[in-house]
């Protein structure tokens, strides 16, 4: 059984993040296991601008920026294997996996950096009553038809949901010349970022219907068209709203999920509300030296969130199989979302394990105008900041600092929450 230091499951941008850090924190023997036929996961198929602001402070097309990681893995030396299905993960990090050249295989590492993504809710999830007619897709696979097979999926169309991809295809399947002739969404708020709304309805026309879903499929062969009618506060149609849509195609945005069975079958602590595992401020399960970053973890909205998230996690992983980070049985603080923030992660701090600065994500469960964002520790509020809007559609953040952290010694649980101004 070959071993290695450090094992990345997923070579998508948090993979690569992850294996690049690890590489330049000192660790040696580093494998990616990426299931697709090439590296950079799902940014290869998002050819639109605005990637990479952050971390390049320049905006680049989505396979430019997974490029600059390909480069850098490429250029320090480190292994991945391609068309490589991973099966299981033991408690003892032993990986299994399979590809056509070497069949089944094992291999021993020293920690696990769970990079897998995420995937799309699908239909049957959704319970749209109606036949099963050709011209229904997820945005993703849309956008992978458009993108990279250079296949048009149809010339009129209506979107359901108003996440990042909904928008970006709506505004692409426009470039392509198919009408787009309405973008409905289930909650009273979109789901994607403002600069998408934006840039991809509001300057070609195209209409955004909030508190409004499908409610009728038409067509039996293919799709001919769809009924969408307005929802009451509990997500229940009204009736007498309804209204009628030819179409050809029905483009479904209804929410990504982290892609997780792995790490359940490895015993993996999860969180209800991401879907994602729990982690402590290194981004380490509950599973010593089995650790989790980007859309695995929990869904971001920008990739150099991602990008930087895998850093840390790189960082970790390595200093963990340098024994530098063990599981110390010092304290653990306790992180609490409530009144409007969702959740944290991390989940748990330990204090005198984490960096010098620890940057806490967290999304919110409605939208908040003219609000503080308040931090406590235990009863003492420590910090607000005022925020003219948070949205659920934009991910949150607060920076915790250690030196801050250790002048409480008898501190047990920090809590989040969203305050009226």
């Amino acid at each position: 059984m070959k071993a290695y230091d450090i094992v990345i499951i997923g070579g998508g941008p948090a993979g690569l993040a992850a294996a690049v850090s690890a590489k330049n924190s000192g660790a040696d023997s580093i494998l990616i296991l990426e299931r697709d036929k090439e590296l950079g996961g799902i940014l290869n198929q998002c050819i639109h601008n605005g990637f990479g602001l952050h971390t390049f402070k320049e905006e680049l097309t989505g396979p430019e920026y997974a490029a600059r990681y390909i480069k850098q893995v490429l250029d320090l030396g480190i292994e991945y294997k391609l068309h490589t299905m991973v099966m299981d993960i033991s408690h003892e990090k032993v990986v299994t996996a399979m590809n056509r050249e070497e069949g089944m295989f094992t291999i021993q590492a020293k920690a696990v950096i769970l990079a897998m993504g995420c995937r799309e809710r699908s239909r049957g999830a959704l319970n749209i009553p109606g036949y099963r007619p050709a011209g229904i897709y997820s945005a993703g696979t849309a956008q992978r038809l458009v993108n990279r097979e250079g296949f048009m999926p149809g010339r009129e169309v209506v979107i359901l949901g108003s996440g990042d991809i909904g928008l970006i295809m709506a505004r692409r399947m426009t470039f392509e010349g198919a009408k787009v002739k309405v973008v409905a969404e289930l909650m009273p708020y979109s789901g994607g970022l403002k600069r998408n709304i934006v840039q991809c309805l509001d300057d070609y026309g195209i209409p955004l219907k909030l508190s409004h879903t499908v409610v009728e499929i038409r067509g039996k062969e293919r799709l001919t068209g769809i009924t969408i009618a307005e929802v009451d506060k509990k997500g229940k149609p009204i009736p007498g709203t309804e209204e009628d849509y030819d179409c050809d195609t029905l483009l479904l945005s209804v929410g990504l999920i982290p892609e997780n069975e792995l790490s359940r079958g490895a015993g993996v602590e999860m969180s209800p509300i991401t879907s994602g595992p729990l982690v402590n401020e290194s981004l380490e399960t509950n599973i010593e030296g089995v650790f989790a970053c980007g859309n695995v973890l929990h869904v971001h909205d920008l990739v150099d969130f991602v990008s930087e998230e895998a850093g840390a996690a790189g960082r970790n992983a390595a200093a963990f199989v340098r024994g530098e980070r063990a599981r110390a049985q010092g304290r653990e603080i306790k992180l609490n979302p409530i009144e409007g923030v969702r959740y944290t992660v991390p989940s748990v701090i330990r204090p005198d394990q984490m960096d010098e600065k620890l940057t806490v994500r967290f999304r919110v469960g409605n939208v908040y105008k003219n609000c503080y964002i308040s931090v406590y520790f235990d009863d003492e509020r420590v910090s607000r900041r005022k925020r003219p809007v948070v949205a659920p559609g934009e991910m949150e953040e607060i920076k915790l600092e250690k030196e801050k952290l250790l002048s409480y010694p008898d501190l047990k649980t920090i809590t989040v929450k969203i305050e009226e101004a």
